[in-house]
């Protein structure tokens, strides 16, 4: 292999740590909401749950909305440009709670964080296409996930620190302080495609992904639902609680992404898909049928595993099925689908769960990942990359 050669297929560069690094900050300053915010609006602000709900959904229904819109931006600006301005929003956004004594005033910053929320992940998506040689796009979003992860669990123990030692202020400050660090962090980024290097991107669907982002959300549906309803379902087979299982579960998908990330390029992509959906599948049945805490630990495990390998799989086959100029209306399209798989697989098992048990529940979703999985062995096969929307 020729000295260019190994360039082209270098992951590991300055702009790819300085992705990671501003992905770690920003998701930490969105973990210390987590346990802040409830206890701001009903202490502070003195509302109830139902508003509390609101606050907290608002974020997400405004991103989710906005995704569409933002992978367009993220194609006509730059990826760069997008996620300084929405670590720079989530920043002022957060230090203005500062001043929040009205709850009307805290749901407009909650919307403005979910227009910060859009910009950031999108763009930080296509920018992570951008960055990763071809040949190790699973590799790199096996790592780049990390900071999702590491932030979301560092987050909350953060931020009740941040509580005890300095109250609501300090948290907010000591947030804010995050998000303007995930800016500079990623100012730092190369300027990635935009007007001048590509033309405009637009559409969500694309062809040849439909039947891969089915597949996708079958095996997220059902880690979903199991994140969920892990609480209940272990207090009703006996368990204390689900504290140890979701550990597991956590503590293995961590392990898999470190040290198996180069496994997600080594197989086609299609094959790891199809055999990620049946491992998923395999787990979610164990915990449905095995009614004991060793079904729910292994069936965690086995799920962990199946989800570890799903997300780089797909991701793979999107970003290779879109051209360079489309790779931000790509990201809002796999944004939108976790959106959708994470709040429609707790939908799910409660619609099956009220009339026949989560252990049913449980099945079904298996069922879902092991026939997707199974369609996946005997269609799947490579295709010619596709880059025109549907």
């Amino acid at each position: 292999m020729t000295e260019p050669e190994r360039d082209a297929d270098r992951l590991v560069t300055p702009a790819f740590v300085a992705l990671t690094l501003s992905e770690l900050a920003y998701f930490t300053a969105i973990g210390i909401l987590i346990p802040v915010l409830p206890l701001f609006a009903t202490r502070e602000l003195a509302v109830g749950a139902v508003a509390v709900g609101l606050a907290v959904g608002a974020l997400q229904i405004t991103a989710l909305v906005l995704r569409p819109a933002a992978g367009r931006a993220a194609d006509r600006w730059g990826r760069r440009a997008l996620m300084v301005l929405g670590a720079i929003l989530l920043a002022l956004g957060l230090l203005a709670h500062v001043a929040v004594s009205d709850y009307w005033v805290l749901l407009l910053l909650r919307v403005l964080l979910g227009v910060a929320d859009a910009m950031f992940l999108v763009a930080s998506m296509a920018a992570l296409g951008d960055l990763a040689p071809e040949s190790r796009r699973g590799e790199a979003v096996s790592y780049s996930s990390l900071g999702l992860y590491l932030g979301i669990a560092f987050g909350p123990v953060l931020g009740e620190y941040l509580l005890s030692y300095g109250g609501f202020t300090l948290a907010w400050v000591g947030a804010s302080g995050l998000a303007l660090l995930s800016a500079l962090l990623a100012s730092q980024l190369p300027a990635l495609p935009g007007p001048q290097e590509s033309e405009r991107g637009s559409g969500l669907v694309f062809r040849g992904v439909v039947g891969p982002s089915l597949a996708f959300l079958a095996g997220l549906v059902g880690a979903a639902g199991f994140l969920g309803f892990a609480a209940l379902y272990a207090r009703d087979i006996g368990m204390d609680g689900a504290g140890g299982v979701l550990f597991a579960y956590g503590v293995t998908v961590v392990v898999v992404r470190l040290a198996l990330a180069k496994l997600t390029d080594a197989v086609p992509a299609y094959r790891l898909s199809a055999g990620s959906l049946i491992v998923c599948g395999l787990g979610l049945l164990a915990i449905g049928l095995v009614s004991e805490p060793v079904g729910m630990y292994l069936g965690a495990i086995l799920l962990a595993v199946g989800i570890s390998f799903l997300t780089p799989a797909f991701f793979r086959v999107l970003m290779a099925r879109v051209a360079p100029s489309k790779r931000g209306a790509a990201a809002a399209t796999f944004t939108i689908l976790v959106d959708v798989g994470i709040g429609g697989g707790p939908i799910l098992y409660g619609l099956i769960a009220r009339p026949f048990g989560l252990s049913a529940a449980f099945a079904f979703s298996a069922a879902i990942a092991l026939v997707a999985g199974l369609v996946g062995v005997v269609a799947g096969r490579p295709r010619s990359p596709e880059s025109t929307p549907a």
